[in-house]
């Protein structure tokens, strides 16, 4: 049995479609399809601890490992995982995380984490490239400010769109501007309001 196989006996052991396992992780059904037939290669350890907290097993039952003796020349997994929302498009007047702007969920090892409450928004669109591709991932603490030339998630259209944009200050005058010098710049004013929901930190992408 190889670990596709022990990937697909323990969903079904839990009663879990493809879907459901994939919604929880924040990735495509057809990615845990191919988890399931065995074509991977060099799953990364973050992902088999992430599968292994879903799917409510150790890390070395997917592997296959013996669990009675330790492995030798394996790197140690984390006792536990963070699960970090992922939100979608914003519901106007809620809190930005609530369950309506929910559209998955991502899981981290807290030793990678920074302080702080976290989310993750999925950059859309090629307006950050190259820094930020299309459908990645990207890692949000919240906090209402950022330095001047950080990236930060920000609210615009009444607060009901989420968007990744660097912040440039020049005096009074707030700019979001895009990475991509094929988009404009986006001036903050009275008719065309932000707000800061967070400070960029990295991005991550699922192949």
């Amino acid at each position: 049995m190889n670990i596709g196989d022990r990937i697909k006996k323990a969903r079904l052991q839990r009663g879990m479609t493809l879907i459901e396992v994939a919604e929880k992780l924040g990735k495509t059904e057809a990615t845990i399809q191919r988890y399931e037939s065995g074509n991977i290669k060099n799953l990364k350890n973050d992902t088999i601890e992430e599968l292994a907290n879903v799917l409510n097993v150790s890390p070395a039952h997917l592997m296959g490992w013996d669990t009675t003796s330790k492995p030798t020349n394996i790197i140690a997994f984390s006792p536990a995982t963070v699960k970090i929302p992922v939100l979608g498009k914003i519901a106007c007047g809620d809190p930005i995380t609530a369950e309506e702007n929910l559209i998955g969920y991502r899981y981290e090892s807290p030793d990678n984490l920074p302080s702080g409450k976290l989310i993750y928004l999925q950059a859309k669109g090629d307006s950050m490239e190259p820094t930020i591709p299309n459908g990645s991932y990207v890692l949000i603490r919240e906090q209402p400010e950022v330095e001047n030339g950080e990236i930060a998630a920000v609210l615009v259209n009444g607060d009901t769109e989420a968007t990744l944009k660097r912040v440039k200050r020049q005096g009074e005058t707030v700019f979001l501007m895009p990475d991509n010098s094929k988009h404009e710049p986006y001036v903050i004013t009275a008719d065309n309001p932000a707000r800061i929901i967070g400070k960029a930190i990295r991005f991550t992408q699922d192949l």
